[in-house]
């Protein structure tokens, strides 16, 4: 569903308006050091160096708008949970992969076979320090992910500024021509809404091409300053990695991925890693889960219509991949988790805690990990599903397992993980 349309529909106008607020802002407000420099569909921010050859690769999908933790990984087993939600909850028989508390949303079937071999897990009741319910405030907390600090600067970010080597597209964002604030800061990122627009303005002709990277260096060339560098780095960009704009997306393995914005960047993104031009994290949005209302039953609803995209785009991913799978993690992140009980429109207003799920490379799974707080009364806050494990716990696993040679508390500065268990280390 478009975000404009749902936020109207579900009463939350700050989704939209704050997202589009905070994109704009962080492609140049927070000082010269990060200037964000615009060619064609390309934002790119100010960098040098060399590419990094078969690397392991993080993507990061984030469940923009507050994704509920509770109907992705169902805590049937808690008394309090059929009680609170007496037309929305999922009943035991339906879900998948179950324990004797949690068991997965059936729109998640694509993906059991990974449940069942241990490549896809799940950790809940995780979510930031403190509670949050606005959208713009709780999206900048975690992927800034560095509270108290006066720089802006995201935490993936920070984590390619300690891998060697400085060329944009280790940190590339897909599907979204704007840089997320998990990527901004002074080491270069590269933010594209498709492959094919890593060009510049104007038709993909070779010899327009040239002539137009002429005259941007006639133009730049011998300016001093950010937004000069900027501009002559991004020239380079659309230059060095111009074969990736006619690369055909073409998925392997027989991959058939869904219509839509996430199966488009999935697909993309298999396609930029196969290309082993370097890429370290790719980020991408999977939007729409701020649920007010109509996040509905197995028969209708956006719960069900979001986790089917989900499922099956993610499974068209890691067929797509084939032998690559072997080098990739996918980690969801979202801003809060829904309220444990339901409200008058069948959907839920913002909580607190929810459930992060883990895919592919490293992830010990087929299990639920973290620490389960319960929902009865009195071990909610406010209503919300308590916080058991701070989300930075579960990434600082995840860059320790799979960047083994960088120093994680450099990614989260001043921050003491608690080990959860959800990825093999060593």
């Amino acid at each position: 569903m478009d975000n404009d349309k749902l936020a109207q529909e579900c009463g939350c106008p700050e989704f939209t308006a704050s997202r589009r607020t905070f994109l704009r802002g962080v492609a140049g407000a927070f000082g010269a050091g990060a200037v964000t420099s615009v060619i064609g569909d390309v934002h790119r921010q100010v960098a040098f160096g060399a590419t990094v050859e078969n690397p392991n690769v993080l993507v990061v999908v984030s469940l923009r708008g507050g994704a509920d933790g509770l109907s992705l990984v169902v805590p049937h087993g808690d008394p309090h949970y059929a009680a609170a939600r007496p037309r929305i909850a999922i009943p035991t028989a339906q879900l998948l992969g179950s324990d004797a508390m949690f068991g997965l949303h059936p729109g998640f079937a694509p993906l059991l076979p990974m449940w069942i071999n241990g490549s896809f897990g799940a950790v809940h009741a995780v979510g930031l320090p403190q509670p949050n319910r606005s959208h713009f405030a709780a999206m900048e907390a975690l992927e800034d992910a560095d509270p108290g600090s006066s720089e802006r600067r995201g935490w993936i970010n920070r984590m390619v500024g300690l891998i060697p080597g400085e060329e944009p597209q280790q940190a590339t964002e897909l599907g979204s021509p704007m840089v997320p604030g998990s990527l901004y800061g002074v080491s270069p990122a590269l933010s594209l809404t498709k492959l094919s627009s890593m060009q510049l303005s104007g038709t993909q002709e070779a010899d327009f091409q040239r002539r137009h990277r002429i005259a941007y260096d006639m133009l730049w060339g011998n300016k001093t300053g950010a937004l000069a560098r900027g501009a002559r780095n991004a020239v380079a960009t659309t230059e060095s990695l111009s074969d990736l704009a006619t690369t055909p997306i073409n998925p392997q393995n027989g991959a058939s991925y869904p219509s839509g914005d996430l199966g488009q960047a999935l697909a993309e993104t298999a396609t930029l890693i196969r290309a082993n031009v370097g890429t370290r994290v790719v980020t991408l949005d999977c939007g729409s889960w701020d649920m007010h209302s109509g996040l509905g039953t197995l028969q209708w609803g956006g719960m069900q219509s979001n986790v089917d995209e989900l499922s099956n785009a993610l499974a068209a991913f890691f067929t797509d991949l084939g032998g690559s799978a072997s080098q990739v993690t996918v980690v969801s992140i979202t801003e809060f988790g829904r309220r444990v009980t339901e409200n008058g429109h069948f959907g839920l207003d913002h909580g607190w805690a929810s459930a992060v799920l883990l895919l592919g490379a490293g992830v010990r799974g087929g299990q639920v990990h973290g620490n389960w707080p319960g929902l009865a009364e009195s071990a909610l806050v406010d209503g919300d599903l308590a916080v058991t494990r701070d989300y930075r716990s579960v990434l600082t696993e995840v860059v320790r397992s799979r960047f083994p040679e960088l120093n994680s508390s450099q990614v989260f500065p001043g921050f003491v993980p608690e080990t959860i268990g959800a990825m093999t280390l060593g």
